[in-house]
This record gives structure tokens, sequence and C-alpha cells, in this order.
């Protein structure tokens, strides 16, 4: 059995959407990588009732371990220290040692970034950072909020309270620290091998999939096995313990005889293969986007190391860019317009010539809202990707938003570079 636990994400900009939640999903990784479980990712606003309520949840489930982000700052709504010691029976004050390090961290960042601010105001806020539940175990400041670790009193059940700063980079800089404690170690060094694996497909419908798995499913003890359709990929996320490796090769192998044809990674996601073919077989590519504006190359220059294949890319949305940056001829435009398979060809080998590239990739198309006519509708989109000798190209009609069609649009010029690279199903 694995150890579980539960994460309480604190934040009306979190919770309202403003901000994306990157500690929730982050942490629960970290902790799967360490055996443990987590059963709720809970997302409450700024209301003290409201992570009372949260916390009183998570401890119902009778899990060890519960961790909160955020709510740590210097401003009246940051108020999660205060109430996960009165959760836990510890009664907050200032301690003054801690007082003394954070005004030092604050006066060096104002003195930084040349800030000013009232003295009596900043120093109110510095003292409201330095409030610990009494019993409790300090995190140093990575930024100007301290970790806690906060046990419940003596001779009261619950579990461990974990709170971390809600600024990423805070939180990950203070993530060994908060393993390093005694309480924390203690719960993970019982904490079983959690593995998880994903098979990767393209072209496999989810109840084609759904019907293979119920057939086997006498086969597959041990496993937990999520699917989940993204932009036309299925993946296949499996979480076990290390005695049901048995069970895992099974589902692979079933996977692999039933739908081998539409698997095309038992491991990386599709960036990193094109990534790694690109970077194995010393190749170099070059993009030219219109209707994408550059989110290929975005992806494509995404991963570090990346200036080794990656010469650069065009967004040519105007004709006469495509023409005076790519070499698209002004009667093929007038020929077969702009958004045409014509054109993607011409936009992928503008893009390898004047690069002087080994690959070129051209995007075209009609993202919407607006700008769609009865021949080519908003959603309608030509790739083509030319490599050495050997070139790939796809028509689509594509729905949804104009964000969905872009990134859908990426989506299949990765996988036509897949395709030309490492072969496998096609896109």
């Amino acid at each position: 059995m694995s150890i579980r636990a539960g994460i309480v994400v604190t934040g009306t900009e979190v919770l309202t959407g403003r901000v994306a939640d990157a500690n929730g999903p982050w942490l629960a990784e970290q902790l799967r990588t360490l055996g443990v479980d987590v059963g709720h990712v809970v997302v409450v606003g700024d209301r003290p009732e409201d992570l009372r309520a949260a916390l009183g949840f998570l401890a119902g489930t009778g899990v060890p371990l519960v961790l909160t982000t955020g709510g740590l700052g210097p401003t009246a709504d940051d108020l999660t220290a205060e109430v996960v010691g009165e959760f836990q029976g510890r009664p907050s004050s200032v301690d003054p040692a801690l007082e003394q390090r954070i005004a030092v961290v604050v006066e060096r960042l104002m003195a930084l970034r040349g800030w000013r601010a009232d003295a009596v105001s900043t120093a109110a806020g510095v003292r409201k950072q330095a409030r610990v539940p009494a019993g409790a175990t300090v995190l140093e400041p990575v930024g100007t909020a301290p970790g806690l670790v906060v046990p419940p009193a003596d001779g009261r059940p619950g579990p461990v309270v974990l709170v971390l700063p809600g600024p990423p980079g805070e939180l990950r800089g203070m993530w060994p620290a908060a393993l390093a404690t005694g309480p924390v170690a203690a719960l993970l060094a019982g904490a079983p091998e959690l593995r998880q694996e994903t098979v990767r497909m393209w072209g496999t419908l989810e109840a084609q999939l759904a019907a293979t798995l119920r057939e086997h499913d006498a086969e597959l003890d041990g496993l937990e096995i999520t699917t989940c359709l993204r932009e036309g990929e299925l993946e296949i996320v499996t979480r076990f313990a290390p005695e049901a490796q048995p069970a895992y090769d099974r589902l692979v192998a079933v996977l692999t005889d039933r739908h081998g044809d539409t698997v095309f990674s038992t491991g990386p996601d599709l960036d990193a293969l094109v990534a790694a073919a690109l970077t194995d077989r010393g190749l170099t590519i070059a993009t030219a986007e219109s209707c994408t504006g550059g989110l290929l190359a975005g992806r494509l220059s995404a991963r570090p190391g990346s200036s080794a294949y990656l010469l650069g890319g065009v967004t040519a949305y105007a004709d006469s860019a495509k023409e005076a940056l790519l070499g698209v001829p002004a009667d093929l435009l007038v020929a077969h317009g702009a958004v045409s398979a014509e054109v993607a060809d011409a936009l992928a080998e503008g893009a390898r010539t004047r690069f002087g590239a080994d690959v070129g990739v051209g995007i075209t198309g009609v993202a919407g809202p607006g700008g769609g006519t009865a021949d080519k509708p908003v959603g309608t989109v030509h790739l083509c990707v030319i490599g050495p000798g050997e070139r790939l190209a796809r028509a689509l009609r594509l729905r949804g938003s104009r964000s969905a069609v872009r990134e859908r649009s990426v989506t299949m010029a990765l996988h036509l570079l897949r395709q030309l690279l490492l072969g496998g199903p096609p896109a």
C-alpha cells in the first residue's frame, strides 16, 4: 500500500483562473516519485473558513500528510500559517530571530529592485510572516516567506501539514529542505515504490481501447490505468507497485498486439521524440508559419539543447512576407490562395532553403473565428514537411476555437515530423 497525501492550493487568483495552478500537479508528481499517492488537490480562495474546511476534509480521508501552497505573504489575505496552526492546535507567535532574517531578505530585495515603502508597513509585513505555530519546524525562506512543518499538537490525531509558499520558484527551491525535516522524512521512509509508465497512441479511438481493456481485465490485476485524449493523442498512464510489473508488461504486449499500428511511444512524449530524432540523426530544421504564429517554433525551442537542431523560423501572415522572406512565388499565391497545399509546400521549401536546414515545415490556414469562405471554412489548415528525400503533407478541417485550431495544427505538424524522422503510425 502506498502512502497517501492531500494538497491544498490557496489563492483566489488560482480559484478564479487568473493564475494557473503550477504547484498542485508538480507536487503530486514529486510525491509520486517518492512513493506517495496524492488523492486530492483542493483549490480554495483566500478565505480562512474555506481553508479550514479543506484541511478538515483531507484530514477526514485519513492521509498522514497534507501540503498547502500559498497564503504566506505579508498582506491581510495571507492567512495560511495562522489557520494551519489553529487547525493543528498550535497557537502562533512571532519568532524574533526569524523576523530579523526575513527583514534582511526584504531589505536586500528592496534595494536590488529600487522599491520604496513605508518603514512601518514594511515592518508589520515582516512581523506577520515571522509568526510561527508553536512546535513547528521553520523552513528558511527562498523568497521572503518561510515554510513550515506543523505536526498536530500532542495527543491530537491528524496529518502532518507541510506549509509551502505559492510562487513556484520559491516552493521548488524549498522542496529539498522540506523533505529533509524530521516529520516528513519519517513518513517518506516507509513509502514503497510507486511506478508510472505511459503508452501513447495516435489514431486509436477511446472506445476501441476501452473494449481491449475490458477483454483483458483479468490479466491486468494490480494496475491503475487511466486514459486521456489530448489533441488526437491517446495517453494510457499506468501506476503500479513493483510486484505488478509482469501485469504491466502484459498490458504493453496487449496494446502492441491489438493496436500496434497506432502506438508511437511507450515513454517519451511527442516533442521529446522529435527532438531526440533530430539530435540523433544530426539534422537541422526551420519553420515557416502563418496561422500558428510561431507556436511550432516555440515548441521546438522549448527543450534545452534545441539550438543544436532548430536554425530558426519565420511567422509570415501577409502575402508580401511570404514572398519576400520565404520566396513564395506571387503567381502561386494568386492561383491557389495563401491557404492551400501549394503554398504550404512553398513555405516548407522556403524555410528549408533560406535557413539552409535539412528539414523545412510550412503551415498555413484559417484559424478563425473570421476569415473563412465556402471553399476554405474556418479550421482549414494545410501543412507540409520536407526532409532529405521525402515530403509529407496534410490538409485538415479542424473544429473548435482559434486557439484549438492553432494548437491542433502544431500537434499535427509534430506528428508529420515524427513520421518523417522515425516512421510509425501515419499522421
